[in-house]
């Protein structure tokens, strides 16, 4: 089954750059939620965490909850998930 990835960020954010990067560059379907435009993924992201904080960027990946991985545990991640 194929994961949904999803990215919370900014577009002024350079990490959140990094990541939109690393997806494209493999071709990986995912869906940018910028959630200083949007206040609902504002929102959704605030409720990934118990503090309700604005953490980006943060990734999920189906279930899972990654804030800020480093490349090599995002590949885990990703790999874990075929």
């Amino acid at each position: 089954m194929k994961e949904e990835i999803k990215l919370y960020g900014t577009e002024r954010c350079h990490k959140t750059q990094y990541y939109k990067t690393f997806f494209e560059d493999r071709n990986l379907d995912y869906r940018f939620l910028d959630v200083e435009e949007s206040l609902v993924f504002a929102e959704e992201l605030r409720n990934l965490y118990t503090s309700k904080k604005l953490n980006f960027p943060t990734i999920t990946i189906d279930s899972k909850t990654l804030r800020n991985p480093s490349e090599n545990d995002l590949l885990t991640w990703l790999e874990k998930d075929k």
